[in-house]
């Protein structure tokens, strides 16, 4: 997938390394386990950082961030395939642990509720079509909620890929690769979805989002 977005975009500032966690570890138990984030956080994002720094080590990019690193990445695939794949999950990553919240904290603003309204017809339809996103990526990847076209709409990237471009913005992602549910909820990938948006999205983060694009 082509990145045409311009590195000048304000967001796009991330440095090439693993950001501290939104909350505690155990905090969005029992729908993500404190084990299941051991391993998610401690071990699957944490290996993409390493990798990434390694690849960009003494070359052009050491210096960019991790925004810069994709977007040269992607257009120079095949030959940098790898650093695409490494630095494009630590950034998918990085997204999907802020897109996430305490089920305390989790609650859906009035304004979003009317955004999601107009734009799906209700708060449910616009889970089922999210849900769905999530259980029709074939394999790994992720299941996205963009601006296009002044409007919220849903998507979905296979492995490392994401959605921004000039016309998509994210503003919200699901993981379904099988290490961000396998320990909890082994192969019910259904399950997973469905306890997530319905327990622990951070509505806020995901309304702050749309807010700079609409």
């Amino acid at each position: 997938m082509s990145h045409h977005i311009s590195p000048k975009e304000p967001w796009m500032k991330t440095p090439v390394e693993l950001p501290e966690l939104p909350w505690a570890k155990d905090a969005l138990a029992p729908v993500i386990s404190e084990e299941t984030i051991n391993y998610h956080y401690g071990k699957h994002h944490k290996a993409y950082v390493d990798k990434s720094k390694e690849l960009i080590a003494g070359t052009e990019l050491e210096d960019k961030t991790l925004e810069e690193v994709i977007i040269a990445a992607a257009a120079a695939r095949p030959e940098k395939q790898g650093l695409f794949n490494n630095a494009s999950q630590v950034w998918n990553h990085n997204f999907y642990w802020s897109c996430l919240t305490p089920a305390d904290k989790s609650k859906m603003p009035e304004e979003l509720k009317d955004l999601l309204e107009r734009d799906f017809g209700s708060v449910e339809e616009f889970k089922k079509k999210l849900v769905d996103a999530g259980m029709t990526q074939f394999g790994s990847g992720w299941a996205w909620v963009v601006v296009e076209d002044g409007k919220l709409a849903i998507g979905k990237t296979p492995n490392a890929d994401n959605l921004w471009t000039d016309t998509k913005k994210p503003v919200l992602v699901l993981d379904v690769w099988e290490h961000a549910y396998y320990l909890d909820y082994q192969n019910a990938r259904k399950a997973y979805l469905d306890k997530v948006v319905d327990t622990i999205i951070n509505w806020d983060y995901m309304l702050q989002n749309i807010k700079k694009y609409l």
